[in-house]
């Protein structure tokens, strides 16, 4: 389970920094970066709450 945490999460990660350098759109690709970092179970991951 903690495996594919982390691919989603690196997923919603990369896919944020996309979003911000090809689309030019700030506020979406923050909200990828931000639910990523909270979905990783490195980080404060919504599954273990």
């Amino acid at each position: 389970m903690a495996t594919l945490l982390w691919i989603i999460a690196v997923i919603l990660v990369i896919s944020g920094i996309y979003v911000i350098l090809a689309r030019r759109d700030l506020l979406w690709g923050i909200v990828l970066i931000v639910i990523g970092l909270l979905v990783g179970p490195g980080g404060v991951s919504i599954f273990n709450v």
